[in-house]
């Protein structure tokens, strides 16, 4: 074996190890998702059931307004994935292509948003929507309006920068060329340039379905009496009691949560994988 052949080797056998333990914690909770109670809660685990059973399911989908909460989080989820693929294409060519006073502080401001914990905005945010509440109703306070606004802000930033790149690596003469051909800036926008850049539009909409899926924080922050637009995270809660968690039930909801996320991924991963193909003219 020569030494390309070995570091090869060594390269995929990482990869196999690195993709094994992130599995792992998957692998886990979906198995205890499926086992009865005497096995989840044994103090000696095994990675394997001899009696798999759907009670933890049943006992998730039983809960009092689950279905509700599945409801409201598809609804932010998808809102703000449409919501910023929409501003984040459009700001990215608008500092990509276009020359204004301040554009390079206008991309360090949108960095700098980045680094704020969020735990930091919590209650600034809270006392915002509180106020916002009392002329505008609609976007205050136990809305599923203020967990679309919030969660929108927080994932343009990141999107905007990750999308400057994709619209950067498109050849301004494409552009030109359907200049001269006489498409008119709106038809160049969406016809020719959306295309090229789709797989940078699907992974920023990945993470911002991924952040607006599994928020916690500002939902439980901001739906303080509404209880019927609680999102599906804070059914977990119902799981954790105080002198013993429901350790089935909970892995059973956590394994729910996660499947959307995959038909997400699923619908949008063949624009991940695709690349720069080039654009034809009609």
């Amino acid at each position: 074996m020569n030494t390309r052949s070995r570091r090869r080797l060594a390269a995929d056998t990482t990869a196999y190890l690195v993709a094994v333990v992130a599995a792992f914690p998957i692998f886990w909770m979906v198995l205890s998702a499926f086992k009865p109670k005497g096995e989840v809660q044994s103090l000696h685990p095994k990675p394997w059931t001899t009696h798999p059973t759907l009670e933890s399911f049943r006992q998730v989908l039983s809960v009092d307004g689950f279905g509700r909460y599945f409801l409201n989080s598809v609804v932010i989820a998808l809102a703000v994935v449409v919501l910023s693929g929409v501003v984040v294409f459009l700001a990215a060519v608008a500092v990509t292509r276009f020359r204004f006073r301040f554009r390079t502080t206008v991309m360090v401001m949108f960095l700098i948003a980045q680094m704020i914990p969020v735990e930091a905005l919590t209650i600034p945010l809270f006392f915002m929507f509180r106020d916002a509440g009392r002329f505008a109703p609609g976007i205050g306070l136990n809305t599923l309006a203020s967990l679309i606004l919030v969660q929108l802000a927080f994932s343009l930033p990141f999107g905007i920068w990750m999308m400057r790149g994709f619209v950067a690596a498109v050849p301004v003469s494409i552009e030109e060329a359907a200049q001269i051909d006489g498409a008119s800036r709106t038809r160049i926008l969406w016809r020719i340039l959306l295309p090229l850049v789709a797989p940078g539009l699907a992974a920023t909409s990945v993470f911002s379905f991924i952040a607006a899926w599994n928020d916690f924080v500002f939902a439980k922050t901001f739906i303080i009496s509404a209880t019927q637009n609680q999102t599906l995270p804070s059914a977990l809660l119902v799981f954790f009691k105080p002198d013993e968690n429901d350790w089935g039930g909970i892995m059973a909801a956590s394994t729910l949560m996660t499947l959307p996320v995959l038909v997400f991924f699923v619908a949008v991963q063949r624009k991940l994988v695709s690349g720069l193909a080039g654009a034809v003219k009609d």
